[in-house]
């Protein structure tokens, strides 16, 4: 799977873990970024993630930052993207099999490696349900109407 992943620079050690666990699962990623500690502004790299998943130059994204929340809103902004803020498990997995969702948030002052690592995993290996779910989707995409 093509994964676009960028971060904040409260998340750059969580990234570096997923980026290795991603890579040696054997996933070809793209590094949107940011690359040091220095204060950097999310809503830019939000874009270039969920640009790369709206062009289709990644089959999805992974956005981290220090609660997940603001990589969540701002990937939400980009028309087709359903971005999920995924604490555990169990809500990664719906995310996918409900919701179609194309981008994963996390927090990493929430969420620890060992957990993000398995969120990851769990989101990556479900799949759409389909049915009345795209139906749902569809009244999302047309803003309810």
């Amino acid at each position: 799977m093509r994964i676009a992943l960028g971060c904040d620079h409260a998340a750059l050690d969580l990234k570096r873990a997923v980026l290795e666990f991603l890579q040696e699962a054997g996933h070809a990623v793209t590094d949107h970024g940011t690359y040091t500690e220095e204060s950097c502004d999310y809503p830019e790299v939000a874009a270039n993630v969920t640009g790369a998943v709206c062009s289709q130059g990644a089959d999805r994204g992974i956005l981290l930052c220090g609660t997940g929340i603001g990589m969540s809103i701002a990937a939400n902004k980009t028309k087709g993207i359903r971005a999920a803020l995924c604490h555990d498990t169990y809500s990664a997995s719906m995310s996918r099999r409900h919701n179609d969702s194309n981008v994963l948030c996390m927090g990493a002052r929430v969420v620890g490696s060992g957990l993000a690592l398995a969120i990851t995993d769990c989101w990556l290996a479900e799949v759409f349900e389909g049915g009345r779910h795209q139906r749902r989707l569809d009244m999302v995409e047309s803003d309810g109407q």
